[in-house]
């Protein structure tokens, strides 16, 4: 699963990369949002996975475009250095965390680690299409099965 999973956080970056270079380039209020949200959210679960993460957090700050290159490729590290860390059945521990609300939650590692990669897709989609409703047309192939074949 550690090879499966960094697999995705590579493709993870290469999306990350390739959405931002349009939200950097038409600035529009909402994918500024929305990405900025997607790079504090992946701190946020990094920080639940390492038993680090309090309830005091901000899941959608204030961001400007020219952090988001740092934080992507911060983010790509702090992920692969935690995979790295893992052994093969921690895949399957649970995690105990809490939300904003100071809710508790447990679910399975390999689950969370899925969420964040998926978090990611959906919230790329939404910053796509909303450039494209602002008339950018040139919009780059974020597909996975794409970022594979290349």
């Amino acid at each position: 699963m550690k090879a499966y999973f960094t697999q995705l956080f590579n493709y993870d970056i290469y999306a990350n990369q390739l959405i931002s270079t349009i939200v950097k380039a038409t600035p529009l209020n909402k994918p500024v949002q929305l990405m900025a949200h997607l790079l504090a959210a992946q701190q946020v679960w990094l920080s639940r996975c390492n038993g680090t993460s309090g309830t005091d957090y901000t899941v959608w700050p204030e961001a400007a475009v020219e952090t988001f290159d740092q934080a992507i490729n911060d983010n790509h590290q702090q992920w692969l250095n935690y995979l790295g860390g893992l052994d093969e059945a921690d895949f399957d521990k649970e995690i105990i965390y809490k939300n904003s609300q100071g809710v508790e939650f447990k679910n399975k590692l390999a689950d969370i680690l899925t969420h964040v990669i998926n978090h990611g897709t959906h919230h790329r989609a939404q910053i796509g299409q909303l450039l494209k409703q602002a008339g950018n047309e040139n919009l780059p192939n974020t597909d996975f099965i794409f970022y594979l074949r290349q």
